[in-house]
């Protein structure tokens, strides 16, 4: 079965696909866009029925999941296995796939070939970028091939090394101008929509009314057209200090710990697996059984 026949087996009748269109319209009509990330299977399916409109398979995976202290590890590899499992729970929203560290920097070639394996071997219908006016040529060339593009400026997590931290990005007249130029330049290019992370609210603010393309912010203000968030930050499922920018929605890494203890007390005080947990042998079977036993140690004990 095609991955384009899995989404139509999992979608319902009547259920709206949200679609690059569907983004731009949101836009226009000044409707937020919610966006979260998602790495697996269960996440995907609570995020998709809960009407989140766009759904991120992100290199955050690196240290939200793999337990790396950055994103420059994450493999193609990595991405297309989380974004396979992530497919076969998205029936609504927009599934968009990060390109990984190493998937696009050497050429366009390489960037295309790259971005059409998320597209026929995982079902992504958008991949995602970082980068701004250098990146150009690469999302032309994406936009060309038929593959919707989601660039991302700002705050880029795979340019860790060169900015020194994760540091607020245009914070000078002279950077905010070069944001200004990557967004303008990257719309150009034919990006569908466009992360702003980790900037000043009004420079958010400034690069949204300057775009036609929707933007969605992490760390960038409520004046965008959309947020995202990253799924385990968002539930204090995150062993990291988190980012200004995070708010938690509820604390379900507390709830995993009573429950983790809760069984761990059940299982060393013997209270489960209780009675009604178990299953039982028919009463002649398991009479027979004992006869069997009983006659296999006599035999034994004779022979010894």
């Amino acid at each position: 079965m095609s991955m384009t026949e899995v989404r139509d087996a999992v979608r319902p009748m009547g259920v709206a696909k949200v679609t690059p269109q569907t983004l731009l319209q949101s836009k226009q009509a000044r409707t937020p866009i919610t966006a979260l990330t998602a790495y697996d299977y269960p996440t995907a399916r609570l995020v998709d029925e809960a009407g989140i409109d766009l759904l991120l398979v992100g290199d955050s995976l690196g240290m939200a999941v793999l337990g790396y202290d950055n994103t420059l590890s994450v493999t193609m590899e990595d991405m297309l296995h989380h974004a396979r499992a992530v497919r076969r729970g998205t029936r609504r929203a927009m599934l968009v796939v990060d390109m990984p560290f190493g998937s696009y920097q050497v050429s366009v070639e390489e960037t295309l070939r790259n971005a059409l394996r998320f597209v026929k071997e995982a079902g992504s219908e958008a991949v995602k970028l970082e980068g701004g006016a250098s990146q150009a040529s690469r999302v032309r060339a994406l936009t060309e091939a038929e593959i919707p593009v989601v660039g991302h400026i700002g705050l880029t997590p795979q340019s860790l090394y060169r900015m020194g931290g994760y540091r607020v990005q245009g914070r000078s007249e002279a950077a905010a101008a070069q944001l200004r130029d990557d967004a303008l330049a990257l719309e150009d290019a034919g990006a569908i929509a466009l992360v702003l992370e980790g900037i000043p609210r009004e420079l958010a603010e400034q690069i949204t009314g300057l775009l036609t393309i929707p933007t969605i912010g992490i760390g960038a203000g409520p004046e965008c057209d959309g947020q995202i968030l990253v799924f385990h930050d968002l539930f204090s499922l995150s062993f990291t200090k988190q980012a200004k920018f995070v708010r938690s929605f509820g604390d379900v890494r507390e709830l995993m710990e009573q429950g983790l203890q809760s069984f761990r007390d059940a299982v060393t005080g013997r209270s489960f697996p209780n009675d009604a947990e178990s299953y039982h042998m028919p009463s002649g079977v398991s009479l027979a059984v004992e006869s069997t036993v009983t006659e296999t140690k006599e035999v034994a004990v004779s022979c010894a």
